[in-house]
């Protein structure tokens, strides 16, 4: 193992952001199974952001004071979210349900399990913009208090990944990790020693999903231009420039209130994470719900091919139709969506649905589902 060590004979410096790796060359064991350089890392801990991430944006982040970000646990993460060694039997990674190309979604309404013949019973949910979301709890039904602890429930789910208690559950993959060749220098390249442990995974692990921040989609563009602090924050009706009059009507009714004229979505929604409000209820999908769910951060929504925790929509239309005369009565529906105690009904016409739809399709970014840095780093 050579880490670090200018004595190990060639090697470059590397300079990010927040981080200087001397004189390192990639263990053998890593290059051999992966295409990290582990001598220029990706930068994952101080990205490039928009004028408009600004203090009200950065103070909704997630972040824990006890897992900031960093180059090296990050490429750690990016491994581990790859690697379908984290199943029992080698045959699905966390990428396998949620794939990059699709906002790291799942294009199936419900995700096949380690087995190849059981599925999981909710959909998987889009992990752009997760480190926006308060108070940060995870998955549909906020049953995880932040990302690091959701980050290896899957490992541990009897359908998903399989290593359950029966079978030694998180030790036995502890144990299956640290008899490969690589996992040992990559958590001493990260963490300054070969241990592996549950909360190492779950730290790198939520690096890297933290670290998948969507800034580049044509809303963001055009919000660019127009964003002024203390401002609007762009959200009134003057934006916006290089959108066709169908987006821009969309814009309008996203923003804009029922008493309005509008539909209202960005006040659970927010712009510019899009990310959902931290006070946000249930949507009414069934009648006497009791359930709060959370929903991912909108953007990448028109890469998706189905939506709501269970994945009964196909299309962004029938989403879209919900909320303008579907909505149901329950104990846990958000008061947005029941005024005066009734449920909203919008009564949208055809072309308001459509505009809402053309808007939700400029936030595609697609510089998120193409990036090197959040790809599969092992060799085929």
């Amino acid at each position: 193992m050579c880490l670090g060590l200018a004595s190990c004979g060639g090697g470059s410096t590397s300079n990010t952001n927040t981080e200087t790796t001397t004189e390192l060359i990639t263990p053998a064991s890593v290059s051999a199974i992966t295409t990290l350089n582990l001598s220029a890392l990706a930068n994952y801990a101080a990205p490039v952001l928009p004028a408009y991430y600004d203090g009200t944006v950065l103070a909704l982040d997630n972040t824990p004071n006890t897992n900031v970000i960093t180059n090296k646990v990050a490429t750690l993460g990016r491994v581990l979210f790859y690697d379908k060694r984290l199943s029992i039997n080698d045959s699905i990674s966390c990428s396998s349900c949620h794939q990059q190309s699709v906002g790291f979604d799942d294009p199936r309404r419900f995700s096949v399990g380690f087995s190849g013949s059981a599925f999981t019973d909710a959909h998987a949910m889009r992990l752009g913009n997760v480190r926006y979301y308060q108070p940060g709890s995870m998955f549909w039904d906020k049953r995880t208090a932040s990302v690091e602890l959701q980050a290896s429930q899957p490992i541990q789910h009897p359908v998903e990944m399989g290593f359950v208690a029966g079978v030694g559950g998180i030790n036995a993959l502890i144990t299956k990790l640290s008899a490969t060749t690589y996992y040992p220098d990559l958590f001493t390249f990260a963490f300054g020693d070969a241990v592996i442990t549950e909360a190492r995974i779950q730290q790198a692990l939520a690096q890297f999903e933290r670290a998948m921040v969507s800034t580049n989609s044509k809303w963001d563009t055009a919000y660019a231009q127009v964003y002024t602090p203390n401002g609007n924050r762009g959200l009134g009706t003057s934006l916006v420039p290089n959108f066709t009059a169908v987006e821009d009507r969309g814009r309008q009714l996203f923003v804009t209130g029922p008493n309005a004229g509008g539909a209202g979505c960005a006040a659970c929604h927010q712009p510019p994470t899009f990310a959902l409000a931290a006070n946000s209820q249930s949507n009414g999908l069934d009648a006497g719900e009791t359930r709060v769910f959370k929903a991912p951060s909108l953007k990448n929504v028109a890469l998706s091919q189905a939506f709501m925790h269970d994945g009964r929509f196909s299309t962004l239309e029938q989403v879209v139709e919900h909320y303008n005369s579907g909505v149901q009565l329950g104990r846990a529906l958000d008061n947005r969506l029941s005024p005066n105690g009734q449920p909203l009904r919008l009564n949208m016409s055809a072309d308001d649905k459509a505009a809402l739809v053309a808007f939700m399709r400029t936030l595609t970014d697609t510089s998120l589902t193409t990036d090197a840095k959040f790809s599969d780093p092992f060799r085929n």
